[in-house]
């Protein structure tokens, strides 16, 4: 019978006391091959809140299911903010590169409904819209116009 444990990490920064002990020092599992797994697999996250999920099988073993943070968590990370504006039409807290924005939407791609890079950055843009965050000095809205005009295409592409 296997056991199913569904945590949050600090993306390549767990360690054998809580969450990941107690749930885990109760099975068969070595709780630091656990650990350093996890740690490799969301160090992209450094500090960032992961959802991970531990398949637990009776001998011992173990597989992994490494989620992805929200797109809000990502920008803040990214941007380097706590809380986003109270009023994100007028007052921004943060300005993302073109360059930032990509390597949001390449990390969050998996949980997206968008097909390419391209489409997953319009997807992060909307949060960023949301949250009062600029993109190259642009309201996300304006950059999402750019962005649907083909003007950054080159910068996108996967």
């Amino acid at each position: 019978m296997a056991d199913t444990i569904e945590v949050l990490v600090p993306g390549g920064q767990a360690n054998p006391g809580p969450p990941l002990g107690p749930e885990l020092g109760p099975t068969a599992v070595n709780v630091q091959e656990v650990v350093n797994e996890i740690n490799e697999q969301t160090a992209a996250f450094d500090g960032t809140e992961v959802p991970v999920t531990i398949s637990i099988e009776d001998d011992g073993s173990f597989e992994l299911e490494i989620g992805v943070p929200p797109t809000a968590a990502l920008i803040k990370d990214e941007a380097g903010f706590e809380t986003g504006s109270g009023e994100p039409q007028k007052n921004f807290v943060a300005d993302l590169s073109v360059d930032q924005v990509k390597k949001i939407a390449e990390q969050k791609h998996p949980d997206l409904l968008a097909y390419d890079t391209k489409n997953a950055a319009k997807e992060v843009v909307g949060t960023c819209a949301s949250l009062g965050v600029t993109i190259e000095g642009d309201d996300a809205r304006e950059f999402k116009a750019k962005v649907d005009a083909g003007e950054y295409d080159d910068a996108l592409e996967a």
